[in-house]
């Protein structure tokens, strides 16, 4: 039996089931100790090369706000946050992730992660007065998988922006939605996450069970992160919320009276996978930002789980639209805990990019293609439009 045979096609093209048939032939081993009760996806801590670069991009241009900032580092917010940011930008020598943080439910939830990590051979380190401003006592790891992350519960509120409507920009940011993760072994990245507490909500698969990319969730939405397939460990992509696809429209509008639409890498248009339209920037370091909005509610204990097949177009792209090769190709380093790159690993499953894009980047691929119009028989190549 295929892990297809455990599943329901959909009308709307996708396959659903109870539980992602997703098995790992090398399994991180589940600690013995309780994992630590997470809440949500809180912050990222982004290493950037020129702050003042930086600000411009995502003060001037996105309308984050600023809780406080000084020569080294600028800390922001999103519009709906009340814990003291959402973002760090932090002048350093190379433009990197320093950590993926996450707040959990109790103070005791530290100790939990401190067990937890350190049961599996991790490095931990923890520091009563936090490791950056805002933020209380504070436990970082270096996970099995390479990533650098916090976990935290005390921090310092701050004014919740929702009813500023005096300084609200038609392009509003309000919350941090999620992570995105690039890891060469995706089921092995599931698996540990799960031993976490996180739910898969969507994967991508093919017919051999080869899995692309998995979102997991903490938060009742599709997801807090997700496991990207590619060399790694490596930062895809952040991702902040709008209200509507208009605000997102209305980024892209003034990124063009700016004359800065290079900033745009893809989109706007609808994913497949989480059903969100969504619009991808690159800051001024490269760093990936994905602004994204009207995803789907996932928080009952039997909230159906999603697969698509990799060959369906329309899994990334709603609309069929092709996916730039860079999306596939690059990402943001991550560092350890003292600041350093962490090497990486290649991926030897079959890349996404490699069985669904031809050499030019521009493909259109869906089995049975013989009733679609000419132009998009084939490869559907960027060649064939002009």
């Amino acid at each position: 039996m295929t892990h297809r045979d455990q599943m329901t096609r959909t009308s709307s093209g996708y396959f659903v089931s109870q539980e992602a048939p997703i098995t790992c032939a090398d399994p991180i081993p589940t600690p013995t100790a309780p994992a630590p009760d997470i809440l949500r996806c809180a912050y990222m801590e982004l290493v950037v090369t020129d702050l003042a670069a930086s600000r411009e991009f995502y003060v001037d241009v996105l309308g984050l706000y600023v809780t406080e900032e000084d020569d080294e580092a600028i800390y922001l917010r999103s519009t709906e946050e009340f814990i003291h940011h959402n973002l760090i930008l932090r002048q350093g020598p190379v433009a990197a992730v320093a950590v993926f943080s996450y707040r959990v439910r109790s103070a005791d939830d530290l100790d939990r992660a401190v067990a937890f990590y350190t049961e599996l051979g991790c490095r931990v380190e923890r520091r009563p007065e936090g490791f950056v401003r805002g933020i209380g006592d504070s436990v970082r790891v270096e996970d099995p998988l390479g990533f650098p992350y916090e976990f935290f519960f005390q921090t310092e509120h701050v004014e919740r922006l929702s009813w500023r409507y005096d300084l609200h920009t038609p392009g509003e940011l309000v919350r941090l939605d999620h992570f995105n993760q690039v890891t060469p072994d995706v089921p092995r990245a599931v698996q540990f996450m799960q031993s976490l507490g996180f739910r898969v909500t969507e994967d991508i698969q093919d017919d051999a069970g080869t899995v692309y990319a998995a979102w997991m969730r903490r938060k009742p939405t599709v997801h807090d992160t997700a496991m990207t397939g590619g060399d790694g460990p490596r930062m895809h992509h952040v991702a902040f919320a709008t209200h509507e696809k208009h605000n997102i429209l209305a980024i892209c509008d003034k990124l063009g009276a700016l004359r800065r639409s290079d900033a745009i890498e893809r989109g706007p248009g609808r994913h497949g996978v989480s059903n969100a339209f969504y619009l991808y920037l690159r800051d001024p370091d490269g760093h990936r930002v994905e602004i994204y909005t009207q995803d789907y509610y996932t928080g009952d204990p039997d909230n159906p789980v999603i697969t698509w097949d990799v060959h369906d177009n329309q899994r990334r792209d709603w609309w069929g639209n092709p996916v730039v090769p860079s999306w596939y190709t690059e990402a943001s380093l991550v560092l350890d805990l003292d600041g350093k790159p962490q090497p990486l690993r290649a991926r030897t499953d079959d890349s996404e990019m490699a069985v669904t894009i031809g050499a030019d980047g521009f493909s259109y691929t869906r089995p049975g293609d013989d009733g679609l119009p000419e132009y998009k028989q084939g490869e559907y190549k960027l060649g064939n439009q002009l």
